[in-house]
């Protein structure tokens, strides 16, 4: 088509056939009419006839929603957009602030167990919370002549000055991301360079790209047999599990403490300290080591980030890296009849500008935390609280399913909130 309007014009059978016949690209579709919800409802009449059901759709809304914050942001090929509960654990109190903290998700008991250990930590005086680093990384892997040569590359960038070199390339590229560290490890002929740095707010993949590109060009200009095998060499390492990341950080290192007297303990909790001591010692630290776990030394941490994570508009395939956790607990107290609890998460990758955080649900579940888009006072500390309200919240939901184990009560709890006696996908007709 020559026009949007002269596409705008036709009826919907004719932009199929325009479609069909390759005139009108199906991706394009939203920008070719103009209008981004008539462009998904065609999409959807071109897909309806290739699934094996044709009714598939028709419980997947696609109207009142507003495309142009997914178009060339979020999504491609859209046909819909996924409703998903959203449940509200709180208060929570953290650092002498109270938060209402939204979770999406559609496990049953999941928001009432967080929403209890929220309760517990609130009557046992709070939680605090420290961030211990904040840095996101991107690991390019380069390729020279030769071990000897990939070994001089290392060495060179090990230099102060050259150092200053490189990282004056890198901060060149943004307002806000700053290199703070460089991480390097040789293998073979192969070179492995960890770019670790400062963003802002965002939670920084596109700022690292870019400035890591830039500072690997300036490092081209001294090393003219290097090549760039790819921006990414899994050494971030982004969406899979690394022992780099539990150890090195990745994103925000965050600490959380609190300490829960006894009586809280038997009352609220219906447990015991002592049980739930040696439950966490025996479950999330012995049985995650047989497990030969890295990173996974907690009861359900995955849970709650994965929940804040698709509610405030964050990359839920994140949730690999961001749910490492070590959960701890002792006993506390001149007599040891209170509980001593902390959860340290050294990679948690959250942002509070872009990507997902800009649709109006997502940035509504920011607002509820007061955290959404960037601070300007100080750049960085919304997306640092929105770090330590995950951190704190996950140590909620530990604490609290910890104590439904050592109760005995977890299946319990599972088959009052946690079934459906309704089924509404039955299985397709032989």
């Amino acid at each position: 088509m020559k026009s949007q309007e002269g596409a705008a014009a036709l009826t919907d059978d004719e932009i199929i056939l325009l479609v069909n016949s390759k005139d009108i690209p199906a991706y394009n579709l939203e920008a070719s009419l103009g209008d981004p919800t008539r462009g998904v409802g065609i999409r959807r009449r071109l897909l309806m006839p290739l699934l094996p059901m044709k009714d598939a759709l028709d419980t997947l809304p696609y109207t009142n929603y507003d495309y142009s914050l997914v178009t060339g942001a979020c999504c491609e090929n859209v046909i819909g957009f996924m409703p998903i509960p959203v449940g509200v654990a709180g208060p929570l109190d953290l650092d002498g602030k109270k938060y209402q903290v939204p979770m999406a998700t559609t496990e049953g008991c999941l928001v009432a167990s967080t929403n209890r250990g929220c309760r517990a930590l609130s009557s046992s005086g709070g939680v605090r919370s420290f961030i211990l680093s904040d840095g996101m990384t991107r690991g390019p892997v380069v390729r020279l002549t030769s071990a000897k040569r990939a070994s001089e590359v290392k060495h060179w960038l090990e230099d102060v000055d050259n150092y200053a070199l490189v990282k004056d390339s890198f901060d060149a590229t943004s307002r806000f991301a700053r290199l703070t560290k460089l991480h390097i490890n040789v293998a073979g002929r192969l070179l492995y360079i960890r770019f670790q740095a400062k963003t802002g707010d965002a939670m920084g993949m596109n700022m690292l790209s870019k400035g890591t590109e830039q500072a690997l060009n300036k490092l081209s200009e001294f090393f003219s047999d290097i090549e760039i095998l790819s921006l990414s060499g899994n050494f971030c390492t982004d969406k899979k599990p690394a022992a780099i990341n539990w150890i090195e950080g990745r994103g925000k290192s965050v600490v959380c403490e609190a300490t829960v007297p006894g009586s809280i303990v038997t009352t609220l909790l219906k447990t015991t300290v002592h049980s739930l001591v040696e439950l966490n010692t025996s479950k999330n630290l012995i049985g995650s080591a047989m497990a030969g776990s890295i990173g996974g030394f907690n009861a359900h941490a995955a849970n709650i980030v994965t929940a804040i994570f698709i509610a405030c508009g964050q990359d839920p395939a994140q949730n690999v890296g961001s749910s490492n956790c070590i959960t701890l607990m002792e006993p506390s107290g001149p007599d040891g009849k209170d509980l001593y609890i902390s959860c340290t998460m050294p990679s948690i990758e959250v942002g509070t500008v872009g990507g997902g955080t800009v649709l109006r649900p997502q940035a509504a579940c920011l607002d509820m935390l007061g955290v959404r888009g960037a601070n300007k006072e100080t750049p960085g500390e919304n997306s640092s609280r929105l770090a330590q309200v995950v951190c704190a919240t996950v140590m909620a939901g530990e604490l609290s399913l910890m104590s439904a184990l050592a109760a005995g009560h977890l299946v319990r709890s599972h088959l009052k909130h946690n079934r459906s006696s309704v089924n509404l996908a039955p299985c397709a007709p032989n």
